[in-house]
């Protein structure tokens, strides 16, 4: 490990050259002429302002007055003068002890993720939102975030979202965390099942009826991002899932909870799906927040009735059974030089217990007998520093408690 570590920063000290190139502003700073702090802090963490503006459908205001759009003459439309397009890079150098499973000890993840984003207004009130992913851990990722919003409804105060997004996203948003490890409870998948609180298509409405007060009611498909059939149709069924979520502001803290019913058929069965949980955000004075979550889930036949004497399931179980999982995240930020400071320290606590070994995270544990895992733990602590407002340099030293596994991540992410 000594060598290891030596090695590591090293390439750490290296990752300013990679890197300096990149000096250009993202799409929506491009459009206003301002610094990507407006919004993050850091990149691409969205601080209070950066969520009031995605709110709003990408505008300052709702309904603010047209840029970059073409004179047209037609009231009808509106175009804008360029597509706004931007590019996001991460890529890390990944170290760890007690490699298993053909694993490395040193492994250049160079790059990690590319993505292509876009987003802007289509006309009053319209906007839409894409990010392609050109490469995911080396393959060709597809569309992950591809949704149209219509803000304000009819002069409701409703906002509505039709597409491709994630779930937890009125909870917190996976894709602009800072932290190398993820937000795993979200992740979260039971036996065969593909639904979880990541990726799924439908309709998301929004509302906030009152100064503090947010309510997101999701109708989804309940089966993540999956190809359509040979019969043209993506859903495998007419049910669908739908998810609650209110959250309130007491004083300088955010409480909020969330219920979600699915239903999901595979092989003429059907399980159902409940989850709920509260979460919380509690800011730390000036100088940082702590964001908590807890999901709680039951299956009532995660293998579709697929246990048999000859295919048991995990733990040997030869008739369908019901299932419930425990889990949980907590983080902490800290901006010691304040939310516009370049220096920012995390950590990361997951823990997810089930009662059986049925709990996929999709980390590669499929691979490994019996393929499902009943208890995971990690802890993870970062160090993240601002080169310019577009290009972030972290390190992530991280423990699994359950593998006795250490990790040491470097790397940076550059937008542009």
């Amino acid at each position: 490990m000594r060598r290891l570590s030596k090695l590591l920063l090293v390439a750490f000290a290296a990752i300013p050259v990679i890197a300096q190139d990149a000096f250009a502003i993202p799409a929506f700073a491009r459009k206003y002429g301002v610094s990507c702090q407006l919004c993050h802090a850091p990149v691409p963490r969205l601080n209070a302002f950066g969520e009031a503006f995605a709110g709003n459908g990408f505008e300052f205001a709702v309904g603010e007055p047209p840029r970059d759009t073409v004179g047209t003459g037609d009231a009808l439309l509106r175009l804008q003068r360029d597509i706004p397009l931007a590019i996001r890079y991460d890529m890390y150098l990944r170290g760890q002890n007690k490699p298993t499973d053909g694993q490395n000890s040193i492994d250049f993840q160079t790059p990690w993720v590319v993505k292509l984003l876009s987003g802007g207004q289509v006309g009053d009130k319209v906007s839409y939102y894409i990010y392609f992913l050109l490469t995911e851990r080396g393959e060709v990722g597809g569309l992950e975030d591809a949704y149209v919003q219509f803000t304000d409804v009819a002069g409701t105060g409703v906002s509505l979202i039709a597409g491709q997004f994630q779930v937890s996203d009125p909870l917190f948003k996976r894709e602009v965390r800072l932290e190398y490890e993820d937000y795993q409870p979200y992740r979260l998948r039971v036996g065969l099942t593909a639904a979880d609180l990541t990726y799924d298509r439908g309709l998301m409405a929004l509302w906030s009826p009152r100064e503090g007060t947010d309510v997101a009611v999701q109708l989804v498909a309940g089966r993540g991002l999956n190809a359509a059939a040979g019969n043209r149709q993506f859903d495998g069924e007419d049910a669908k899932s739908t998810m609650l979520r209110i959250s309130q502001d007491v004083g300088p803290i955010r409480l909020g909870a969330f219920a979600y019913r699915g239903y999901e058929r595979n092989v003429g069965t059907t399980n159902t799906i409940t989850m709920w949980g509260p979460d919380a955000t509690v800011p730390l004075g000036s100088v940082g927040e702590v964001n908590a979550q807890f999901v709680r889930r039951i299956d009532r036949d995660p293998f579709f009735g697929t246990c048999s004497i000859g295919n048991p399931c995990p733990g040997n179980t030869v008739v369908p059974f019901g299932t419930s999982v425990n889990a949980g995240f907590a983080e902490a930020i800290f901006w010691p030089q304040g939310e516009g400071g370049r220096l920012f320290f995390t950590g990361l606590f997951n823990w997810i217990d089930s009662d059986r070994p049925v709990v996929s995270l999709r980390l590669g544990e499929q691979d490994v007998a019996p393929g499902y895992l009943d208890q995971y733990q990690t802890a993870a602590a970062g160090v993240h520093y601002l080169y310019k407002r577009n290009v972030r340099l972290m390190t992530e030293l991280g423990w699994d408690l359950k593998r006795e596994q250490a990790r040491l991540v470097l790397g940076s992410m550059v937008a542009f």
